[in-house]
């Protein structure tokens, strides 16, 4: 009934329900009269509902309601209870007089209060120090408030010495740094001292504060005293684990006392990014990585998760040093423990982000992270997957959706892209299969290769439109409802939109059920004059759906559901239509970008293709060309010699042809004698020289009429292979004399040759053998 009445009486004062004055008269006397309540709960609410009401108080009635009486209270001869009452309201209403005031009225109980008898007493008055130096002013606080702390911080209770280290880091901008560097380093450092020697349970309260009291001193610190402070942190982050000079400690601790370390690391987990920060973020592998590398591997599950709440904070310090920690990223997320992961995952997407992007150390630790990043990933899955932890699993995947900006897409095609079409086909609860399928959606959404882009939609259709269970179709329908949020129009209606209609004949009433609830979405990403046939084909499931549906909720959903559609282009503001348009040709324009990205990458995969081949054939031919430059200068005088035969030997058949293009042939000649003379005759140099120069035609025609010469002279009676050769030989030159005869032999000769088109090939080539014996055979005579 007390603790009511308390909650009710500050209700009726912080809601302006009651006047001021009314609150004053009527209801703070009730307040006042139930701080010194026997019970020792009801005296704390009423205490606190005093404390809340002092914020809507005026001065005036504080200075005669509230102060006067806290005089007498704060006398020895009053209980504990009501001691410890006006340490609080001290400190409450120092906040709400001015300076000279508070020097005058409240200073000389505060100092009484902070040499009371018992430590309760001088703890708690030690806490509201804080509160009284910001009332008093920076001026006055050195003198009056300073003293009081360097002697509560020396007090015999582990208790009061730590308030008065809480409240002097609180205060530290309020010291300058003369006090800053004779007062309270050395103040803070014996304190370090002791606790560490001989009071275990104020380290803990030592090792949360650390890090703010790093920073507050940090501008003041010699290089030695910054050094001290390190190294003492250091000490802090292995207590209970190993000796101060790096021996493994066997010693077993009572279960308390190793509690109480490890609140101690944790707290240093905790204050581990801002010791970063304090040992300079370029100095980290040198001085903090042993201490980093310990705190993550700790063998405290509430160490480890702290430090993954916190990696986020250590990877954005660290900057272009980031793969320094790559290694304990890869421990963290192949932790034992669910919720050491669960506890990476709050910041996952920009840890793994930062650590990719700015992965680029000269050190093989900057590459480390490619290889092992994924399979740490993969095996996370795993890991939330079999436990029945399916929220954590959930949030997995859900983060798993910025690995498109952070491994390869041919990565993510064959280490995560089965394992997301197994979760959306086998998995058993729904949260998970649909961030599954939205994770899918985002692996495709960000792919580059038309190839795996293709083979993905296949398999959704086949598995998921197609799919033997209704569980799976349904899924399809939820991948479709996430495809038109990630794709643009244009692409869902390409490729999701008629499966998704086919469904209208799906034989569980279930799916076209949630079909029927689709319907709006589907025709709102059917843009038109462009895509009416499909908006034919909706019309027509609906029609269908009226017609031949037996499932009443069905029914009338679909009933409902014509409603909207013809209410879809009328009730929609035009805003609301153009901001979606423009939303639409966003992603179109995203996605035409990524095709011209990948066609891009395509182009630079050949080109470096094409250099690399190229520079292997350089390099080939240099190593052949060394060992054929012997064998080129040993047969250089053998291909002046050849060279010169040869082209005596042209010159030979050259003359042949004359002689016959001057002297017809006969088919029979009875003296291969004259034929000889005949040779010598047509390749006399001056004969030469008055002849015109051939073209390609004719120096063709001239070879034929040396062969059939050759095979006149080796054999008196002319062969039948060589009768179209002296024909095409007497047709040429009668071409003048006989325009008629000319054109009967020509076309007997094509007749002839598209004949026997097989056989001349051969005959040609026993003609050239006989040729070559005639051509050495006269340049012997």
């Amino acid at each position: 009934m007390q603790l009511a009445a308390a909650g009710s009486f500050l209700t009726l004062l912080q809601d302006d329900i009651v006047l001021i004055q009314t609150h004053t008269h009527s209801i703070l006397q009730i307040v006042l009269l139930n701080l010194d309540h026997r019970d020792t709960v009801v005296s704390n609410a009423w205490l606190e509902t005093l404390l809340s009401a002092i914020d809507a108080l005026p001065k005036e009635t504080i200075r005669q309601e509230i102060l006067s009486p806290l005089v007498s209270k704060a006398q020895l001869s009053q209980s504990l209870q009501a001691r410890l009452a006006s340490c609080r309201i001290l400190g409450k209403v120092a906040c709400k007089f001015e300076s000279p005031i508070v020097k005058k009225d409240l200073l000389p109980l505060v100092r009484s209060l902070c040499q009371d008898v018992e430590y309760e007493v001088r703890s708690c008055m030690c806490r509201q120090l804080e509160n009284i130096a910001r009332g008093i002013g920076l001026d006055h606080t050195k003198a009056a408030v300073l003293p009081e702390l360097v002697e509560l911080a020396r007090d015999e209770g582990s208790t009061v010495r730590l308030a008065a280290f809480d409240t002097i880091i609180n205060l530290l901008e309020m010291f300058d740094s003369d006090d800053r560097t004779r007062v309270i380093f050395p103040l803070v450092k014996t304190f370090c001292e002791k606790c560490f020697k001989a009071d275990e349970a104020v380290l803990a309260s030592l090792s949360f504060q650390y890090g703010k009291l790093c920073h507050g001193l940090s501008a003041s610190f010699t290089e030695e005293q910054h050094l001290w402070f390190l190294e003492f942190y250091k000490k802090l982050c292995v207590l209970g684990l190993q000796h101060e000079n790096g021996h493994s400690d066997n010693q077993v601790y009572p279960l308390e006392l190793e509690s109480k370390y490890a609140l101690v690391r944790r707290n240093c987990a905790y204050n581990f990014p801002a010791m970063v920060l304090f040992a300079d973020p370029n100095h980290f592998l040198t001085e903090l990585y042993p201490t980093f590398s310990s705190l993550c591997n700790d063998p405290e599950i509430t160490v480890r998760r702290t430090m993954a709440e916190g990696f986020h904070e250590i990877v954005k310090l660290l900057g272009p040093n980031v793969h320094f920690i790559h290694k304990e990223l890869v421990v963290l997320l192949q932790d034992d423990s669910l919720e050491v992961l669960d506890a990476l995952l709050s910041h996952l997407q920009e840890t793994l982000e930062l650590a990719t992007s700015r992965g680029e150390g000269p050190g093989p630790e900057s590459k480390l992270i490619v290889p092992e990043l994924v399979p740490a990933l993969a095996a996370a899955e795993q890991k939330a997957a079999l436990s029945l932890r399916w929220r954590v699993h959930e949030r997995l995947l859900q983060r798993y959706a910025c690995l498109p900006r952070v491994v390869s897409a041919d990565q993510i095609y064959f280490r995560f892209l089965q394992r997301m079409f197994a979760i959306v086909t086998t998995n058993n609860v729904l949260p998970v299969q649909r961030e599954a399928a939205r994770t899918l959606c985002m692996f495709l959404r960000y792919n580059r290769k038309q190839e795996q882009r293709q083979e993905i939609i296949g398999k959704v259709l086949q598995e998921l439109a197609q799919g033997r269970s209704y569980w799976n179709r349904l899924r399809y329908l939820d991948l479709c409802e996430i495809a038109m949020e990630l794709f643009s129009k244009a692409y869902f209606c390409k490729h999701f939109l008629i499966q998704a209609l086919e469904l209208v004949n799906d034989p569980v009433a279930n799916v076209r059920y949630k079909l029927c609830h689709m319907l709006p979405q589907l025709r709102s990403t059917i843009r038109l004059p462009a895509d009416k046939h499909l908006l034919q084909q909706l019309e027509f499931c609906v029609r269908k759906l009226l017609c031949r549906e037996k499932d009443k909720d069905v029914v009338a959903t679909v009933r409902k559901t014509v409603l909207e559609l013809d209410k879809m282009d009328i009730t929609e503001p035009y805003h609301k239509r153009h901001e979606r348009d423009l939303l639409d040709q966003k992603k179109e324009k995203e996605e035409t970008l990524l095709l011209e990205m990948e066609q891009l990458e395509r182009q630079q995969s050949e080109a470096k293709l094409t250099s690399e081949k190229h520079t292997e054939k350089k390099r080939r031919d240099s190593k052949t060309g060394l060992s054929g430059t012997k064998g080129l200068s040993g047969s250089t005088s053998g291909a002046t010699l050849s060279t010169s035969s040869g082209k005596e030997l042209r010159k030979a058949k050259l003359a042949r042809s004359r002689s016959l293009s001057s002297h017809p042939a006969t088919p029979k000649m009875a003296n291969p004698d004259k034929t000889l003379k005949v040779k010598d005759s047509g390749s006399c140099p001056g004969k030469g020289k008055n002849l015109l120069p051939m073209n390609a035609d004719e120096a063709l025609r001239s070879h034929h009429f040396s062969v059939a010469a050759a095979s006149s002279v080796l054999s008196p009676t002319p062969s039948a292979s060589s009768m179209p050769v002296l024909i095409r030989s007497n047709t040429t030159n009668t071409l003048v004399d006989h325009p008629h005869q000319h054109q009967h032999r020509s076309s007997t000769l094509d007749h002839r040759s598209t004949n026997g088109s097989k056989d001349t090939q051969s005959r040609k080539l026993s003609i050239q053998r006989k040729s070559n014996s005639f051509g050495m055979q006269s340049g012997r005579e």
